[in-house]
């Protein structure tokens, strides 16, 4: 697999990544950040402070912080497919 960069985040693994929300159609969940602990096909799951936030991805732009310290924006609607799906659909795309 190719090393996590602002370019291909979209196709790694997105839990253990700091997220915020950049931007959404629901303005109270703009600015929220923290560890994404969970996806699905339609939600990432943000722990902040020590609550869990289910947060629709479709609805969002997320800003995540990549281990190389970068920060990269992500359209959810792009990434909202399967984890497994999306990792597999938009690496096609990569290459």
């Amino acid at each position: 697999m190719l090393p996590i960069t602002g370019r291909n985040v979209a196709v790694h693994e997105l839990i253990g990544l700091e997220a915020e929300v950049a931007r959404c159609t629901d303005r109270k969940m703009e600015g929220m950040k923290g560890k994404v602990v969970d996806e699905t096909r339609n939600t990432l799951v943000l722990e902040i402070g020590g609550a869990e936030k289910v947060l629709p991805k479709a609805a969002c732009v997320f800003r995540f912080t990549l281990p190389n310290g970068e920060k990269a924006e992500v359209c959810g609607r792009m990434i909202a497919l399967a984890p497994e799906d999306r990792t597999k659909k938009l690496m096609k795309s990569l290459v």
